[in-house]
């Protein structure tokens, strides 16, 4: 399983960043995927703030994003871990959410463009796809 973070969803709908949406579409077609409720607001609010997707449209993508991927719940568990990552590893705690999710998920890797590149974190090694 591979976690992914809001910017390589992002790029799934990109209509600038071909190459990178070409690449994204690969993954998601070749990959059993997981993400968050973050991963979930985060790209909701890009989408609408940046690329003016209007809500509906949104409402639709979403329900799509629960039927096609694992997605999991951040809880109180989700939070306290992403804290320990973050004093530990030194990663933004929004990182670190996502990275105590990718942990939950059981997830052997997580796609970012944000993270460092081949790190491993506690078995999730930070993978930027587009390298």
């Amino acid at each position: 399983m591979i976690f992914i973070d809001s910017n390589i969803l992002i790029y799934s709908y990109s209509s600038t960043e071909i190459g990178k949406k070409d690449k994204v579409l690969l993954i998601l077609e070749n990959e059993e995927i997981a993400i968050s409720t973050q991963v979930i607001n985060e790209f909701i609010w890009i989408m609408s703030r940046k690329f003016n997707v209007d809500m509906e449209s949104l409402k639709v993508i979403n329900n799509n994003l629960f039927e096609i991927f694992n997605v999991g719940m951040v809880s109180k568990a989700t939070i306290d871990k992403a804290i320990d990552i973050a004093k530990s590893y030194k990663y933004a705690y929004w990182d670190s959410l996502m990275l105590s999710s990718a942990l939950e998920s059981r997830c052997i890797a997580i796609y970012s463009e944000d993270m460092q590149h081949g790190q491993n974190i506690e078995g999730v090694r930070i993978i930027n796809p587009f390298l």
